[in-house]
């Protein structure tokens, strides 16, 4: 007998920004796995349970919630965002193609969810409007030289690039370096979006140039959009300004 297995992405923490697809899957499951603070924002039943671990844990969360729908278990891997954008579906994928013949018969869906850019890029205006990528920072999975690199091909590109996992008490530089690598490819006005808690209470939308731009101005939940050659800034009196990247391209590319 094997379950079912939902790996959710509830969107970037608004109630409002979680999915009708993934607020069913909440509602069949029985069993929840997840970083903490995102099953702290499912309002759960007292017939669900929860499973709380580090967010360093994704792929013995994927093992465990694998092996509780293998046994029969309606069970849903929890993830902010996309589950498919740097969080659990990969990790789920993953356990499936190591893990025994079992896990390969349970029910698997993938809901997908509003991911951390473009709940930030629709508060600025548009500036994912043209080609554009998304990269994490975090170098506890792949090294710090790749980063680099693709960083600067990115920005070399012309693509607009979205940064995801921006900066952390154990990476306090990184951001910074960033910038500077990129200071290097792009012109000095290009905007910088900082979005932190991007629909929540809390949240933050700041928008400086790429010569201004501060790594302090970044935590865990920001996500940092930097544009390319060719986005642009709207001012508008009494209203914050509008960020967008162009449909089309008008200059030549070298």
């Amino acid at each position: 007998m094997t379950g079912k297995l939902y790996v959710i992405g509830t969107g970037p923490g608004a109630a409002d920004q979680t999915t009708p697809q993934a607020a069913a899957a909440i509602a069949a499951a029985s069993d929840f796995f997840g970083y903490g603070p995102y099953l702290d924002r499912l309002e759960l039943r007292p017939d669900q349970n929860r499973y709380a671990s580090d967010n360093r844990e994704e792929l013995s969360r994927a093992n465990a919630a694998l092996d509780r729908a293998a046994a029969g278990a309606s069970v849903a891997v929890v993830s902010g965002g996309d589950p498919g954008v740097f969080a659990m579906a990969a990790a789920v994928c993953e356990a499936i193609e190591k893990g025994p013949p079992s896990c390969r018969a349970v029910d698997l869906e993938i809901v997908p969810g509003v991911t951390a850019m473009l709940a930030v890029a629709a508060r600025a205006g548009a500036p994912l409007g043209h080609d554009f990528c998304a990269l994490s920072l975090s170098d506890n999975l792949k090294p710090w030289d790749v980063i680099e690199q693709r960083l600067t091909a990115a920005a070399s590109a012309g693509f607009v690039i979205a940064l995801y996992n921006p900066i952390s008490k154990a990476r306090p530089w990184q951001l910074g370096r960033t910038f500077e690598l990129l200071a290097e490819v792009l012109p000095p006005t290009v905007p910088v979006i900082f979005g932190r808690a991007a629909g929540r209470p809390d949240e933050r939308i700041e928008i400086l140039a790429l010569a201004d731009a501060d790594a302090l101005l970044a935590d865990m939940a920001t996500c940092v959009i930097i544009g390319s050659a060719e986005t642009r800034v709207v001012d508008r009196p009494g209203r914050p300004p509008l960020v967008y990247s162009p449909r089309s391209l008008t200059r030549a590319m070298a």
